[in-house]
């Protein structure tokens, strides 16, 4: 029998190759922000509804836009952002993938994403910018807790980094903190269908729970397209 994760993934030559890939999106992402300029992160970033800058045009996710939930979370605003997402990208990923197996654990990244971009959409402005990967760092964050719960680690290392992400979401007033609460808590839901399913029905189990959460997302943004619209 081939050997598998905690999580029940395939163990990988490479137990970290999706978290270098997402890190190398991310940095190229952020090489055509700064080549293109403004107009590049205008167009991508999350943008509820807002009247845009150069053509008057209405754009955003209410008009039809939804690649921008998914193309936010590749963006960042300055140099400190993207180096400490990719930080905690490397630091909390890099272990997490190992544990859960690269298709668990991109399933993991890309739910916590989209659900922090639909909590985003749902409660901030509708002009508000918004764009990062933070929510779904959040949820490797929140899923981190849940398995190191499950091993029975110590848990003060990565609930002071969480504080402290958590401080520091809350005191800036630029980030948006909706998208790290809502990737917080689908990482943990994620997380705890990953590492407690039973083995017999254990894929089901765990990709069910990402599709729950994803419905989740929809709904959030066809409440909030309703309201817009």
């Amino acid at each position: 029998a081939r050997p598998r994760t905690l999580a029940g993934g395939s163990v990988a030559a490479d137990p970290r190759l999706v978290t270098k890939v997402l890190i190398g999106l991310n940095l190229a992402f952020f090489l055509v922000q700064l080549s293109v300029g403004d107009a590049f992160t205008d167009r991508f970033s999350l943008i509820g509804q807002a009247i845009a800058p150069y053509s008057g045009a209405v754009e955003g996710v209410a008009q039809g836009q939804w690649y921008r939930l998914i193309t936010a979370m590749f963006l960042h605003a300055n140099y400190f952002h993207i180096l400490f997402n990719m930080l905690s990208l490397w630091w909390i990923g890099g272990p997490l993938e190992a544990a859960l197996g690269r298709a668990r654990y991109l399933a993991l990244y890309f739910v916590s994403g989209l659900a922090g971009s639909a909590l985003t959409y749902l409660l901030a402005a509708p002009n508000q910018q918004s764009l990062g990967a933070s929510g779904a760092i959040f949820g490797l964050f929140g899923a981190t807790a849940v398995l190191m719960r499950r091993l029975r680690y110590d848990m003060r290392p990565v609930i002071a980094l969480l504080v402290i992400n958590l401080i520091i979401t809350f005191g800036w007033g630029s980030i948006a903190w909706q998208a790290h609460i809502g990737g917080l808590v689908a990482g943990v839901v994620v997380g705890y269908a990953m590492v407690h399913a039973p083995r017999e029905r254990r894929s089901l189990i765990q990709y069910g729970t990402c599709a729950v959460v994803l419905a989740a997302a929809v709904v959030m943004t066809a409440i909030r397209t309703g309201q817009l619209g």
